[in-house]
């Protein structure tokens, strides 16, 4: 009788373990699921240009892309879901804004200030939506990013903003930049600033005319681009 109870208790022992293993099992597979899952952004699967939305499952170059923005405290915004469909041409594109967001010697600030100009004058709803609040975190007032627009009459940029402002607004309204205006440039940059300011406004000019060609839609749920450092 003795044997027999315990080989029952074992018995029992044994399937409540097996149940275990198994639950345990299909939380484990469902967990890594959820986990890949969160790696696609939800906006991926929704149609946010003249694009379709991007092919799933993403191509790797893009899937690393979205994993790094999101550790670098950036969200995967409207123009990678659509610039995506071209990985290798997304990838160098990005690489550039984060060259200007991290690498420049030239202060953030005034590069910021001069890629909202240039949004504006390019007419990018996209590109002004992504970075006044970039402007915000690199310390201009809201007066301020209201200003940028009418800057000649507005008495809340300094000299030196004055200056690249003055750069951008002939740079980006055909490229014809008048002796005057450089020589005002190079008083207050180096060589190398120069460079970064100019190819900074030539890649958000460019940057503009892509997200107006393709209709990117403004992200209406909070998710900024990756911020970088002012």
């Amino acid at each position: 009788m003795r044997k027999a109870m315990r080989a029952a208790a074992m018995i029992t022992t044994v399937k409540t373990a097996l149940v275990g293993a198994v639950l345990i099992g299909l939380v484990l597979a469902g967990s890594r699921a959820a986990d890949e899952q969160s790696r696609i952004a939800p906006q991926a699967l929704g149609q946010v240009s003249r694009l379709p939305p991007l092919p799933q499952p993403l191509d790797p170059i893009m899937q690393q892309m979205f994993d790094q923005r999101r550790a670098m405290g950036g969200a995967v915004i409207n123009l990678q879901l659509v610039t995506g469909h071209a990985p290798k041409f997304s990838r160098a594109a990005a690489a550039m804004a984060f060259t200007i967001r991290f690498d420049a010697v030239t202060p953030r600030r005034l590069l910021e200030l001069a890629i909202l100009r240039t949004a504006e004058i390019v007419g990018s709803d996209y590109e002004v939506n992504q970075h006044r609040p970039l402007m915000k975190r690199c310390g201009y007032s809201d007066a301020q990013i209201a200003a940028v627009g009418a800057w000649q009459g507005s008495a809340l940029f300094d000299d030196e903003q004055r200056t690249v402002l003055g750069y951008v607004e002939e740079m980006a309204h055909g490229g014809d930049v008048t002796d005057a205006t450089f020589a005002a440039l190079a008083q207050r940059f180096t060589p190398v600033e120069i460079v970064e300011i100019t190819y900074t406004v030539a890649n958000y000019y460019g940057n503009g005319l892509l997200t107006k060609a393709l209709k990117i839609e403004n992200e209406t749920d909070g998710r900024l681009t990756v911020p970088g450092t002012c």
